[in-house]
């Protein structure tokens, strides 16, 4: 038997509501009918003032980025823990990104090196939800209302995860998500940004940077007689293809977190004696006051001997697991803005240990069978 890492999920009505677009619709390009589907869907569940749909969420966290207007000098604090994209949207914005420690627990940002890293020049936190468990939003905030700076969730792995009852993306002043191939729920590619207060100014100016730096969507509510360009600004439609896949997918939104529950919990139930052994430090569980979407599983393991060990015994028996980032202050980008390796020791340490197991929505019981038999028999030899 072979068990891939992730493997993407269909609901079975993606095919249709493509087809509906070609057929029916005939508009294919950016914001079309799905696209206004998807975007009601989002906001009504979400319960948020206005969703964005965008090609992909490395355009959601760069358009977030370019709507509060940064500068030169800004700095936006965020984990080493993640991924690149989240650096890239305040680098292409010119602005500069303060990396900090992540806390063990959930392996999210820790608001104690968010405190200790701030300076006159901070304009921004973006944390984001590692795995869809949540970071620690009240003391986030907390720290963001005092130094008057703007949250802006990375909550990529997050859709449908929750914060003390409220759904990650909807708590900062601004939300990212992503629709990759990887994520619970897909498009191929693409993403969105959620503009989670009733802010005008804010909602029109990410209207005209996300059609190109033109007022087109005022055009189109009929305010204007004729569209221009008048800001900066680029591409963010995705096609109304991808926005048919994606409506498929979010009307089962439950559904899927549902299958993804199951799997997680019995990686939980089955793994959990191995916390008593010293090799493993701990592994994905679940957390008080904080809803999961059940997005991967991890162990961090006491040794990267262990992790690369265990990863290796996997695939000989045809199972991918995979480790995660590599910490981007140790990246080479990292290093070619000033930062070196032992700048966040923590991080660097939990990116050498940890280890996830394969879990996609429709994953069968043979096939979960096989993997929990064979990681005990793995760590078992540990």
């Amino acid at each position: 038997m072979e068990v891939p890492f992730n493997r993407e999920y269909y609901t079975g009505q993606e095919d249709i509501y493509i087809k509906d677009v070609i057929k029916n619709q005939r508009h294919t390009k950016g914001d079309g009918y799905y696209t206004e589907q998807v975007s009601a869907l989002l906001e009504n569940k979400l319960d948020t003032n206005k969703v964005f749909m965008t090609t992909s969420g490395t355009h959601a966290l760069e358009l977030s980025t370019a709507i509060i207007d940064l500068e030169p000098y800004s700095e936006v604090i965020m984990p080493s823990f993640t991924f690149p994209s989240t650096a890239n949207a305040v680098l292409n914005s010119q602005a500069k990104p303060i990396f900090v420690e992540i806390e063990g627990e959930t392996l999210n940002i820790d608001p104690q090196d968010i405190k200790a890293k701030i300076t006159k020049n901070t304009k921004a936190i973006m944390p984001i939800h590692y795995a869809g468990i949540a970071a620690n939003m009240d003391q986030i905030i907390k720290i963001a209302r005092k130094h008057n700076l703007t949250i802006i969730e990375d909550a990529a792995q997050a859709v449908n995860s929750k914060y003390k009852g409220k759904y990650l993306g909807t708590i900062g002043k601004l939300g990212c998500f992503s629709f990759h191939s990887t994520k619970n729920y897909i498009s191929g590619e693409g993403g969105a940004l959620l503009i989670n207060q009733d802010d005008p100014k804010l909602i029109e100016r990410a209207s005209i940077l996300r059609e190109k730096g033109t007022n087109r969507s005022s055009f189109l509510r009929g305010e204007v007689d004729k569209y221009s360009w008048v800001d900066r600004g680029s591409s963010y439609l995705p096609s109304d293809l991808l926005m048919a896949f994606l409506y498929a997918q979010l009307e089962k939104m439950d559904e899927i977190k549902n299958l993804r529950e199951k799997i997680y919990m019995r990686y939980l139930d089955e793994f959990n004696v191995f916390l008593e052994y010293d090799f493993i430090t701990s592994m994905s569980n679940l957390t008080k006051d904080r809803e999961t979407n059940f997005n991967s599983f991890y162990f961090i393991f006491n040794g990267k001997q262990y992790r690369d060990r265990a990863i290796r015994e996997l695939k000989k028996r045809n199972i991918t697991a995979a480790f995660h980032y590599i910490p981007l202050h140790i990246s080479k980008m990292g290093k070619k803005i000033g930062y070196n390796k032992g700048d966040l020791p923590f991080t660097e340490n939990i990116a050498e240990n940890i280890m996830r197991l394969p879990l996609y929505t429709d994953m069968t019981e043979q096939e979960l069978n096989y993997v929990v038999k064979n990681v005990k028999e793995i760590f078992r030899e540990l």
